[in-house]
């Protein structure tokens, strides 16, 4: 069994976006990237706008370094996603959001369960892979996988049927004996579905039974 991680597995609560947004901007001012707090964030917003269009149209991944360099630099800095200070910055901007993931009802038992009977894996699409892996620990769930893929790491988000070959090579198993759990219908259904795994669905606070209806899709 492969499972989804934000929505199916975990609930996102009481996370504030822009509280995120404004820590990680103070985090950069204090590692020496003097810029105004507004000039920032606008070339902050057009960076994440740009790189938002290549992950969602191209299914490529982009981690948030690559767009927070961009942004500095569009306002004259010489930095790079692998500079330590912006990766620094970045674990503030997600420290919030990785407190605010709880695991949803029965979870925990049915990964469990899982487990001990199969083969599990799990497939996030995510641009900070460090985040899930940390969530996974922090939740008591880690030890469940026998894989875990991260986007960033990948390269490429579900749908891509890259990530999903490549969670089947991992766990040496076949798409044809490998049921995929998850909740989005184009992510998780469609893309599951079209390199041949067995899907169940699972509403979430992000897509409904009738937001997979209106998809058209169909799990098993």
């Amino acid at each position: 069994m492969i499972f989804d991680f934000i929505g199916t597995l975990v609930s996102v609560r009481n996370y504030d976006m822009e509280a995120s947004t404004r820590k990680l901007y103070k985090a950069i001012f204090d590692a020496g990237f003097k810029v105004d707090e507004k000039d920032f964030l606008k070339a902050y917003g057009e960076a994440h706008e740009k790189y938002r269009i290549v992950r969602y149209e191209e299914l490529v991944e982009v981690t948030n370094a690559v767009w927070v360099s961009e942004a500095l630099n569009s306002l004259g800095f010489n930095t790079s996603a692998e500079d330590t200070c912006l990766k620094s910055a970045i674990n503030v901007f997600f420290a919030d959001y990785l407190e605010s993931l709880k695991l949803n009802p029965c979870a925990k038992e049915l990964l469990s369960e899982a487990s001990s009977a199969c083969k599990t894996g799990l497939i996030s699409n995510f641009t900070y892979a460090p985040v899930i892996y940390a969530a996974a620990r922090r939740l008591g769930i880690g030890h469940c996988f026998n894989a875990v893929l991260v986007s960033e790491d990948v390269g490429v988000r579900k749908p891509n049927r890259k990530i999903f070959d490549e969670a089947l090579r991992r766990l040496r198993v076949n798409a044809e004996e490998t049921v995929y759990v998850g909740d989005s219908p184009l992510e998780d259904m469609k893309g599951a579905a079209v390199v041949g795994m067995k899907t169940i669905f699972v509403p979430s606070q992000f897509y409904s039974l009738g937001n997979l209806q209106e998809s058209g899709q169909k799990p098993d």
